[in-house]
């Protein structure tokens, strides 16, 4: 299996110390120090890489762009992104982003090695274990989950793997109401730490992918107190089951 982990981060003394400590438990690690030549290992060798540790503060291109651009290349490798930025704004911008987990910095090595060896190793979430077609459609949208492809109208949608994971645990449990803590906890996993409002921003996103009327949805609705709920076929139901507090702040 590839265990090949890419590094990037500025400060030397961090990166070779993080390349040290993943050599040391059996990982391969490459390290570099700035934004593109992250991108030109990735975009040369696409499947070379299991992980990438990346830190935000990088000369010239940000972490947060060099993230925006391997998952505008559809490249859905596991990234964990290293920061020094604690503020509730930075970690949302960071998932959003595609990140798969952060962890701020000054960090515990025992605990980032944890967390990169569980993207190595990285487990399905629980929407895989249970029954879903390959091939689903709703309203004008067609998802072929074991492809990979969604379409819109015919137009093909380029979805982020987390963006699709979201998608196939509703289309699992449709017409059941999920609380954010149930999507945080089988979608992101509890060892990823995303926060609350991750899930909000998702379902925005998911809006306006699928809504014909993103501000009046009329397949991924809001359960005041509770969380989401996923409806394929809108039957003539009450479509928008009183707003969240998060959904009024939109």
């Amino acid at each position: 299996m590839n265990k090949k982990v890419l590094i990037v981060e500025d400060e030397a003394h961090i990166g070779i110390g993080i390349k040290f400590n993943c050599e040391a438990e059996g990982l391969e690690a490459t390290l570099v120090e700035d934004g593109p030549s992250a991108l030109k290992l990735i975009a040369d060798e696409p499947h070379e890489f299991c992980a990438v540790i990346l830190d935000i503060m990088l000369p010239d291109m940000s972490g947060y762009a060099v993230l925006e651009e391997i998952r505008a290349r559809g490249i859905q490798i596991p990234v964990l992104i290293l920061s020094a930025r604690t503020l509730t704004e930075d970690k949302v911008r960071g998932f959003d982003a595609g990140a798969d987990q952060y962890l701020t910095k000054p960090f515990e090595l025992p605990e980032l090695i944890s967390r990169v060896k569980s993207l190595v190793n990285r487990r399905k979430p629980e929407p895989a274990t249970l029954p879903t077609p390959d091939v689903f459609a709703f309203g004008n949208a067609r998802i072929d989950f074991k492809r990979h492809e969604v379409t819109v109208d015919g137009e093909l949608l380029e979805l982020t793997t987390k963006e699709l994971d979201l998608l196939r645990f509703f289309v699992a449990r449709e017409g059941q109401v999920l609380s954010r803590s149930d999507l945080l906890d089988n979608v992101w996993g509890v060892d990823s730490s995303p926060i609350t409002r991750t899930v909000d921003n998702f379902i925005v996103r998911l809006r306006r992918y699928f809504e014909i009327d993103p501000a009046n949805p009329q397949h991924f609705l809001s359960v005041r107190g509770v969380g989401y709920r996923f409806v394929a076929e809108p039957n003539g139901e009450e479509h928008d089951e009183s707003k969240t507090e998060d959904d009024e702040n939109e």
